[in-house]
């Protein structure tokens, strides 16, 4: 990850086993999201905590002969960015905040060079307001009650638990669902997990969402200044994209249960657009 701070300042490592300098990176662990990854990884190596900002191009190259692929996003630190206590060992020796005109030429490999450059040209601070479809649900045809009162199965509700990592990687500390209980369900262990309130809106449900109350919902969004999770239904979904100003070419086709688009924000405008599934 290419992480920023306040002053033109890029949070490098020095590898021993190499001799380099490099970004904070490393390897997926089995199950683990790359968003989640990415944002471990930086803590590990570094201490720091860090949210996901605008994606950047992967970089591709052959190790011992095989491609490697490794995919990077800005960063911000959330909290404290002192890295004076860092203890070095046998991974990660050091860590430095270094100026980016240094960095360029501190920098061992060429790619790493090519993607601070990249990097620059997104590095301003930006928020991210995600739009997240409700994970797998009890299908309409063997429910018997209310429509709003259909849960989640249970492959929804380990759809559930699995988007944490995810949208805790953005820094999302403002919940807003469709009153609808698989909605409810499937942003729930997020905020179970982070402590974050769950803010409920019947009129992001199927049954009383409209064009106007949709647009309201999200102009207050736009007037917030956190990361926000929008979590609602396949049928609103196209309301809410409207609303934000999503273009058709960004949304890309409709979001399966358990996806979300992550739209990074900066002064009310998108500036990038990510889409991921767990």
């Amino acid at each position: 990850m290419v992480t920023f701070r306040p002053g033109r300042e890029v949070l490098l490592v020095h590898r021993p086993k190499y001799d380099d300098w490099s970004f904070p990176k490393g390897k997926l662990d089995r199950g683990e999201h790359r968003t989640a990854a990415a944002v471990r990884e930086v803590a590990e190596e570094t201490g720091l905590h860090v949210r996901l900002g605008p994606p950047l191009a992967d970089q591709e190259y052959p190790v011992n002969r095989r491609p490697k692929v490794v995919h990077y996003w800005t960063g911000r630190v959330v909290g404290d960015d002192d890295v004076s206590r860092y203890r070095p060992n046998d991974e990660i020796d050091a860590v430095r905040w270094v100026p980016v005109q240094e960095a360029a030429t501190l920098l061992t490999y060429p790619h790493d060079r090519d993607t601070l450059a990249e990097a620059l040209q997104v590095r301003r601070r930006t928020r991210a307001i995600i739009v997240l479809r409700h994970a797998r649900a009890r299908s309409r045809d063997r429910w018997r009650g209310a429509d709003a009162d259909r849960p989640l199965l249970k492959v929804g509700e380990a759809q559930a638990h699995r988007l944490v990592p995810l949208l805790a990687a953005y820094d999302a500390s403002r919940v807003i669902s469709s009153t609808s209980t698989r909605c409810v369900e499937t942003v729930a262990p997020y905020c179970a997990t982070t402590g974050y309130e769950l803010d409920t809106r019947r009129r992001l449900s199927e049954e009383n969402a409209t064009e106007k109350t949709v647009s309201a919902i999200v102009e207050d969004v736009w007037d917030d200044g956190r990361g926000v999770v929008l979590c609602s239904h396949r049928p609103v979904l196209p309301l809410v994209h409207d609303a934000l100003g999503i273009k058709p070419r960004q949304r890309g086709v409709t979001l399966a249960p358990a996806e979300m688009l992550v739209l990074h924000v900066r002064k009310q405008k998108i500036v990038a657009v990510e889409r991921h599934a767990v």
